[in-house]
């Protein structure tokens, strides 16, 4: 018997039996369904966090200034510690893992008007990099440049929403702004973005200005130092040095305020990066176990195929016994069922990931939540689908067709199947 009379053979024993066929299919199908599209939701969950994370700031952290907990150096404990004007610059020496320490000045209601409108904002003062550390995307004009730095210039960058307040739909490029009565000039209007989390206020609906002009028009009001900031913005070079960038400013700012550097009331630290990667675990937990639910599925629907099979090597015995009088061999016959629960298998397992590819492209195309990108389909999972398709096929086949390949073909021409 050549392969090519196997393939047919298997075809025509499926087609014979379209309903006992049809229902084992779908069981299997239902396992890929259920693998493809809750790994891909979780991948969603995981993209979704990490836009948004982006949105704020990208592997960035932030450190506030607080009290000491601690005694350290002579000092006592519940010492109110703050960040002066020039410690990020003090520290760039004891920070080489640190691509960027800046420095932030925030005001918070602070009258700005235009000529069309006024209104309390807050202003919010800072370098150049900030722009890139707070994903602040510029859909005009531009954010201000280490020469404005240098030279203090009064310009001004408007959040999506300051800028509607202020011109409305009206250009505001080039226009003149009184900030606590200093005049700006407006440089660049942010792009409008999504954003969860802030410690300070929504960027979209704050007004960015150079830190040196800050400092200068706004500093910080009684009973606060003027020479204090409020907090800073630190980015490590690489992710791989981002704990010990952490750690580098820490142990600066501590030898510079005469604190523990343990103690983690004295400098508070927003870390992204670990927000990050706590959320990360989680929607990698929620992936597995989704996961881990749809292969249970699969393995059920390999049980409900071997239990087929061997319903079949019980209703073919004959078959089998006249096949083996005629000349076929063991081989020959565990080949027919291997083949025959391979088909079941695969082409169960091609509709599935058929359908699931189909169910993440429409989802897709709906608006989504935060926090979740849609459904995401990997070819990680497609692989992980195929090998497990091959590993259902060759269990739920190695029994019904080691049964098969040692029926007595004397006593299985003698055989009733309703006997």
């Amino acid at each position: 018997m050549s392969f090519r009379d196997l393939v047919r053979d298997t075809l025509q024993t499926l087609m014979a039996h379209k309903l006992r066929a049809g229902l084992t299919m779908f069981g299997l199908m239902w396992g890929i369904v259920s693998i493809v599209l809750m790994t891909a939701a979780g991948d969603g969950f995981r993209e979704g966090q990490r836009q948004v994370a982006a949105n704020f700031g990208e592997n960035i952290f932030i450190v506030f200034p607080g009290r000491t907990s601690m005694q350290a150096g002579g000092e006592r404990a519940g010492r109110r510690v703050m960040w002066t004007v020039r410690d990020h610059e003090l520290l760039r020496p004891w920070a080489p893992s640190c691509e960027h320490i800046l420095p932030e000045l925030t005001r918070s209601a602070v009258a700005v008007r235009s000529d069309y409108n006024a209104g309390s904002l807050l202003v919010s003062g800072s370098q150049p990099p900030y722009q890139r550390l707070r994903a602040l995307a510029v859909a005009e004009g531009r954010f201000f440049s280490w020469e404005d730095e240098a030279q203090g210039r009064r310009v001004a960058f408007l959040g999506a929403d300051a800028k509607k307040q202020l011109f409305g739909a009206r250009n505001a490029i080039g226009e003149s702004i009184s900030i606590a009565g200093f005049p700006y000039v407006v440089i660049g209007v942010m792009r409008f973005k999504d954003q969860d989390s802030s410690y300070d206020g929504r960027d979209v609906n704050k007004v960015f200005v150079p830190f040196s002009a800050m400092v200068r028009d706004l500093p910080q009001p009684p009973p606060w130092p003027p020479d204090t900031v409020d907090q800073l913005i630190v980015k490590a070079r690489s992710i791989g040095e981002h704990e010990a960038c952490v750690g580098e400013v820490r142990r600066g700012l501590a030898r510079l305020h005469r604190f523990d550097p343990e103690d983690t009331m004295a400098a508070a630290i927003w870390d992204t990066v670990r927000e990050s990667r706590a959320f990360k675990t989680m929607t990698d937990g929620m992936k597995y176990f989704l996961g881990a639910m749809g292969v249970v599925t699969l393995l059920l629907g390999g049980i409900g195929t071997m239990n087929v099979m061997l319903v079949a090597v019980r209703e073919r015995t004959r078959e089998i016994g006249l096949r083996m009088s005629v000349g076929a061999t063991r081989r020959q016959i565990q080949m027919m069922f291997f083949l025959e629960t391979a088909l079941i298998v695969f082409s169960s397992g091609a509709l599935g990931l058929g359908f699931a590819l189909a169910v993440c492209h429409f989802v897709n195309r709906l608006p989504m939540p935060q926090y979740f990108a849609g459904l995401l389909p990997s070819w990680e999972t497609g692989a992980a689908c195929a090998g497990l398709l091959g590993l259902v096929a060759f269990l739920s086949a190695l029994y019904p067709a080691s049964r098969a390949a040692s029926i007595d073909p004397i006593q299985a021409l003698h055989f009733e199947a309703g006997g």
